[in-house]
C-alpha cells in the first residue's frame, strides 16, 4: 500500500491532536489585503484629485487622515471611541449572557418552550431600534441607555440561537445517555451544552454588530460622547472626512470585539478540530 506523502497529509501540532496552522498563508493573505486597501484608497484619492469624485460629498483619504490626526492629537478620538467601546462591550456581554442562559434552560421544559416561543418570535420581529426613544426616556441620556439598547438587540438573538441549538442536539445521543443511566442534568452538561456551543459562539460574532448598532443609535438620538455622536454632528455639518473617521473607528472597534470572541472560541472549543486551513495549499 502506498503511504501518503508527508506534504499531502495534514501536519499536526505538537500535541498531535489538532492540525497546525499553515504559517505560510499569513504573509500572502496580509499582502493581498493591504494591496486591495491600497488600490481602493488610491483610486478614491485619485478620483477626488481629478474631479471624477466629489470631495464634498465623499471626502478624501488625505482629508480623513488629517481629520483623524487632529482628533488623535487633542485626545477627542480616544475619548469618543472609549465611550462607544465600553458601552458596546458591556451591552454585548450582558445581552449575550442574559439571552444564552435562558435559551439553553428552555431545553429543560418543552412545555415552557412552546409557551414562550411565539412571544420570542413576536419580539424578534419588531425592529429593536423602534424601542430606542423609550429606552432613552426610561434610562436617561447617559451611558446606561446605550448599554440597555445594546442588551435589547443582543439578548433576543442570543436567546433564540441558544434555544434552537439546544433543540437541535442529536436525539440519538440523548437516548443513549438515558439508556446508560444519565440524569437530565448530566445530559444537559455533557451533551446539550457542548453540542450547542459552536452555534452559540457563531451568534457571538453576529451580536458584535448588534451591540455596536445599539450603542451608536443611542448616541445618535441623545449623547454628548461616542463615535455615533461624532458621526451625527459631523454629518449635520457636511464634514464627510470626520464622518469617515467615525465609521473607520467603528470598524476597528468591531475588530477588537471580534478578536475577543475569537479568543473565547479557542478556549471554549479546544476539543473541536479546526481543519479548514489544512484542506488547501495556497
Amino acid at each position: 500500500m502506498n503511504q501518503p506523502s508527508v506534504s499531502a497529509a495534514p501536519r499536526l501540532a505538537a500535541g498531535g491532536t489538532r492540525p497546525a496552522r499553515p504559517a505560510g498563508f499569513r504573509v500572502p493573505v496580509l499582502a493581498t489585503q493591504l494591496l486591495i486597501l491600497a488600490v481602493l484608497f488610491g483610486a478614491w484619492e485619485a478620483g477626488v484629485r481629478t474631479g471624477a469624485v466629489s470631495g464634498f460629498l465623499f471626502g478624501s483619504p488625505a482629508g480623513v487622515l488629517q481629520a483623524a490626526w487632529k482628533m488623535i492629537q487633542n485626545g477627542e478620538l480616544w475619548e469618543h471611541a472609549n465611550y462607544t467601546l465600553w458601552a458596546s462591550a458591556v451591552g454585548f456581554v450582558a445581552g449575550t449572557f442574559l439571552g444564552t442562559v435562558p435559551g439553553l434552560a428552555l431545553w429543560y421544559s418543552p412545555y415552557a418552550a412552546r409557551v414562550v416561543e411565539p412571544f420570542l418570535v413576536a419580539i424578534n420581529s419588531v425592529p429593536k431600534i423602534a424601542f430606542a426613544p423609550l429606552v432613552i426616556l426610561w434610562f436617561g441620556t447617559g451611558v446606561i441607555s446605550k448599554v440597555a439598547l445594546s442588551v435589547s438587540l443582543t439578548s433576543i438573538v442570543a436567546l433564540l440561537a441558544a434555544f434552537q441549538a439546544a433543540k437541535d442536539t442529536d436525539p440519538d445521543i440523548q437516548k443513549m445517555m438515558v439508556s446508560l443511566g444519565a440524569t437530565r442534568r448530566q445530559i444537559f452538561r455533557k451533551v446539550v451544552v457542548p453540542s450547542a456551543l459552536p452555534a452559540i459562539i457563531s451568534t457571538f460574532r453576529i451580536n458584535i454588530g448588534f451591540a455596536l448598532v445599539g450603542t451608536v443609535v443611542g448616541e445618535f438620538i441623545s449623547s454628548k460622547y461616542g463615535l455615533g455622536h461624532v458621526i451625527f454632528v459631523a454629518s449635520s455639518l457636511y464634514d464627510l472626512n470626520t464622518v469617515w473617521v467615525g465609521i473607520f473607528s467603528l470598524m476597528l472597534l468591531g475588530f477588537v470585539l471580534y478578536a475577543g470572541v475569537d479568543i473565547a472560541e479557542k478556549r471554549l472549543l479546544r476539543w473541536k478540530d479546526q481543519t479548514y486551513a489544512t484542506q488547501f495549499k495556497l
